[in-house]
Formats: structure tokens, sequence, C-alpha cells
């Protein structure tokens, strides 16, 4: 495993951590962080989250605490993983869960309106 894959692999675990038990804003309590991609300079990382239950307006919310909260995660990120030098966090909406949902929901309906056959082998 690179460098860059294992790093994100550990940030994915302590940014979760942080997010989920030392932020005490409301606004992300529904948040959960699904998969982080390291820039290849190690610079930049890219926190992809799922806000659970939510509508546009509490996803939008959450988006903007976690975005306001990205500098002391990324000190708690640092600290936890004593790292020298932290990647600038960036947090990002994960849609694809949402387009899954959305496919097999679509899916649903044409099997529903008979507009796909059963394949028997």
């Amino acid at each position: 495993m690179k460098r860059p894959e294992r790093l994100a692999e550990a940030l994915r675990e302590e940014i979760s951590e942080v997010v989920g038990f030392e932020l005490e804003d409301p606004r992300v309590e529904a948040v959960t962080v699904t998969d982080v991609s390291v820039s290849d300079d190690l610079r930049d990382a890219k926190v992809f989250v799922i806000v659970e239950g939510g509508g546009e307006e509490e996803i939008k919310k959450a988006l903007t605490a976690l975005q306001h909260a990205a500098t002391y995660v990324r000190q708690q990120v640092a600290m936890n993983l004593s790292l020298r030098h932290a990647p600038h966090i960036h947090f990002v909406r994960d849609t694809a869960e949402e387009n899954a949902a959305r496919v097999g929901q679509i899916l649903n309906e044409m099997a529903g309106a008979g507009e796909l056959e059963e394949k028997t082998e």
C-alpha cells in the first residue's frame, strides 16, 4: 500500500473519531465519514461525508459546520497521529450512497411497471 493510501485510511479513522466524539455541534451529529482521498503531495485531504436522514438544508448546515471546524479537526489529527504536517482538510458530500439508492428506486419502479424482463437461466 502506497503512502497516500495508508495516510488516507489513518486520516479516515481519526477524523471519524474527532467528528463523532469531539465536536459538540448538533449540526454534525448525523455525519458519517465514508472515505478520505489524499493528494499525491500529501498537502490536501478530501473527506467524504454523508448526513443520515438529512434533507438538503440539514446537509448544507452540516457541511458548513464541518468547514468551520476543519482547522480544529486538522490540529487534532496532527496531534493524535503525530504528524509534523497534517494535510488541509476539505469536507465534501459523498453522493455515492444517494446515487445507489436512486438507481435502486428506479429499478424497483421499472420492475413494478413490468418494464424489466426477468432473466432465467
